[in-house]
């Protein structure tokens, strides 16, 4: 591991603007440091429901992707250096465990509401944060050139997200919460 801070608080952002791994500064508005916020904040939504102690499969899972998301950061961290983490066997990987967690659901026939159990709830949470980090990351990379599996990667994280929300309803017992028309006469 490179350097390790020993003093957190630097000043050197105090102008708006924030440091990347390859020493450049940047403004803190920045697409590319949007994305890395993004994906930051998904990480820590993933932190809180491994924290809710889900099931063992769930926890194995969502360690993993801990770790490839920290992975993504740094990539977006260090543009043009060629840095690239995410390829095709983890967003195939995440394909695979979408298939795992979704087997033993029964066919969705009608949208369904975040919520059910705790645990559903929070993926669901996570679920909402890895769309906007998509759309953050789609837009970066129609301004910059970046590593499409990235892209790819939180769109299967997405899904993967719905899929377990179900699943981890289905482990503590609970319905999903079906989504149902308002009467017109309301």
């Amino acid at each position: 591991m490179g350097n390790r801070l020993t003093k957190i608080y630097t000043r050197t952002g105090d102008d708006g603007s924030t440091g990347l791994g390859t020493g450049a500064r940047v403004a803190k508005e920045a697409l590319r440091v949007e994305a890395m916020g993004e994906v930051d904040e998904l990480n820590a939504l993933l932190g809180r429901l491994l924290a809710a102690k889900v099931p063992n499969a769930a926890h194995e899972c969502l360690v993993r992707v801990q770790h490839e998301l920290f992975e993504l950061g740094s990539e977006l961290c260090l543009p043009g250096t060629g840095y690239i983490r995410l390829g095709e066997a983890q967003v195939t990987r995440l394909e695979h465990e979408t298939d795992f967690f979704n087997e033993p659901l029964g066919p969705l026939k009608e949208f369904i509401l975040p919520g059910g159990h705790v645990w559903a709830a929070e993926a669901h949470v996570a679920r909402t944060v890895c769309r906007r980090a998509e759309r953050r990351l789609v837009a970066l990379f129609r301004a910059e050139t970046g590593n499409p599996f990235s892209a790819q990667y939180i769109n299967r994280l997405s899904d993967l997200l719905f899929v377990m929300a179900r699943w981890l309803n289905l482990q503590a017992g609970q319905s999903d919460v079906l989504w149902h028309q308002l009467d017109s006469g309301a």
